[in-house]
């Protein structure tokens, strides 16, 4: 059987109907997904992915075929400018430095637009994993420890603690040694007295 990007043809037929009839009743491509993906057993963040890959297929004959009287397209993305870019990172990263998710992060700041949301989460994704140094200088500005600062303060502290235990063992072992002496010091004194006492 014939697939498209995973889906049989059939399948994204029945995804093509459902939202085209939905969008025209006036419901949000959100609400679409999370329907369809209820009613499928698939999950939402998946139909909407496939939704958004399909559209894109425009050069699969059987893809225009589908998509033809629906008035289903995907609009062209303009990518985000260095600006925009550094500004959606640096909420993201504020907001993960919160104990955020990723995913939450990008949610609250599309506001529950999918499209967007998704856009979002993909361009943290590439930067993090393409130009780490990129993540390592918002941080900075932001005035949050990198993963670097948090390592260097781990080592420090673990530095520290070490220190610490070495300093109160060799302070044990100093006392425990100076309490010997004393004994030895004690004990040496008794036996000169004795030995004193015993040539008198």
């Amino acid at each position: 059987m014939n697939k498209i990007n995973g889906y049989t043809e059939e399948e994204a037929k029945r995804l093509v109907d459902y939202v085209s009839t939905g969008k025209k009743s006036g419901k949000s491509l959100s609400g679409l997904f999370a329907s369809y993906a209820k009613k499928t057993g698939r999950a939402k963040g998946s139909v909407r992915n496939y939704y958004y890959a399909l559209l894109r297929c425009t050069g699969d004959s059987r893809v225009r075929s589908l998509l033809q009287g629906t008035e289903l397209k995907a609009g062209k993305i303009i990518p985000f400018s260095e600006v925009e870019t550094d500004k959606i990172l640096k909420e993201i990263l504020i907001q993960k430095s919160k104990g955020i998710s990723v995913r939450r992060a990008v949610l609250n700041l599309s506001k529950g637009d999918d499209k967007l949301m998704l856009r979002y989460q993909n361009k943290y994704r590439n930067v993090a994993a393409k130009q780490p140094e990129r993540i390592e200088r918002l941080m900075r500005e932001c005035g949050l420890k990198s993963g670097a600062d948090e390592a260097r303060a781990r080592i420090e502290e673990e530095i520290n603690g070490l220190y610490d235990r070495l300093a109160a063992s060799l302070k044990e072992e100093n006392k425990r040694l100076t309490t010997l002496l004393k004994r030895i010091t004690d004990e040496n004194s008794l036996l000169r007295l004795q030995i004193k006492n015993l040539q008198g």
